[in-house]
């Protein structure tokens, strides 16, 4: 192992720089990539974060790509780049003005990084995924959306909130979409190991599952100038570091589904075991007929959005 490991991460907004900062701490990476179109930026929060990891005693050099080619070499590249909503803005113009952004940052990636194994973190997540995918034709192992985690770390913590105890020994388990569409799953959410079902009442799972898919604009109301971070970008950093460290983690991720579940050429979160390889292993789980209700829902809105692309003739440009 003479090569260290390299990750380059395309969009140094608060969740791009955020990632490469928990990445740099933990020595998880080598070398750190920060791709921004406002170049400047990209290379201040390199030098920032360059002057914590020497703090840090980490062997981590943080850099700033001037140029795409800069990212030739990556292991690992995580792509949070993505206009926000703007006020007045529908979620097909949101839509389309990322799936844009997504579509030319990609051309990068298959250019420079034709080897890597690419993490998408940009909204309407399981979509991006999806564009990403086609754009890049990379195998469907090596491109993966990060959502689960952060879904699953939001009900841990709202289920810690409601029972009090058992900080850091709860695990949640999440599938389906983002947000609204996600599929809670109550039978496979533990506290220290025992059932959730046995620790609180079903009216509480369903007000913690409810507070669960509102996380996100729950936090964008308190912070109006923005969107949570922190979380996400340590979720994400949990999958770099499975696949940098082939650890084969189990997480629930956003992949292409060929057949699985009974969906095809859609992308959802579903259980998988992160490796070197990407998707090393997928997990099909047996669902009660509720959870198949809500996983059949969450995969509607998901191919709505792609009959959108494929409407515009977004794949055939």
């Amino acid at each position: 192992m003479g090569k260290g490991k390299k990750v380059s991460i395309i969009g140094a907004g608060n969740v791009g720089a955020t990632i490469g900062y928990s990445l740099a701490m933990g020595g998880i990476a080598h070398e750190i990539v920060l791709r921004d179109r406002k170049i400047e930026i990209a290379k201040g929060k390199a030098l920032d974060m360059s002057q914590a990891a020497n703090a840090a005693r980490m062997h981590t050099i943080v850099t700033a790509a001037e140029d795409a080619s800069d990212m030739a070499g990556s292991d690992v590249v995580v792509i949070t780049a993505g206009s926000p909503r703007l006020p007045g803005m529908s979620r097909d113009d949101l839509l389309m003005i990322n799936a844009e952004i997504t579509k030319e940052v990609i051309a990068d990636v298959k250019e420079h990084c034709p080897d890597s194994i690419i993490i998408m973190v940009s909204n309407p997540l399981d979509v991006m995924t999806y564009v990403a995918l086609k754009e890049s034709g990379f195998p469907k192992e090596r491109v993966i959306g990060m959502a689960g985690i952060l879904d699953s770390a939001r009900m841990a913590h709202f289920i810690y909130e409601k029972i009090g105890y058992g900080a850091g020994q709860i695990r949640a388990s999440v599938m389906g979409g983002h947000g609204d569409d996600m599929v809670p799953l109550p039978k496979f959410s533990t506290v220290a190991g025992v059932p959730l079902s046995d620790v609180l009442t079903e009216e509480e799972i369903v007000e913690i599952v409810d507070r669960t898919k509102n996380g996100g604009a729950e936090i964008v109301g308190l912070l109006k100038t923005g969107s949570a971070y922190y979380a996400p970008a340590k979720s994400t950093t949990l999958m770099v570091e499975a696949i940098l460290k082939d650890t084969k983690q189990i997480h629930s991720c956003a992949v292409y589904l060929d057949g699985h579940y009974g969906y095809s050429d859609v992308v959802s979160g579903v259980p998988v075991a992160l490796g070197a390889g990407g998707v090393e292993k997928l997990f099909e789980m047996t669902l009660s007929m509720g959870q198949q209700r809500r996983f059949a829902k969450s995969v509607a809105s998901v191919k709505e959005m792609i009959d959108v692309l494929n409407e515009k003739k977004f794949f055939d440009k």
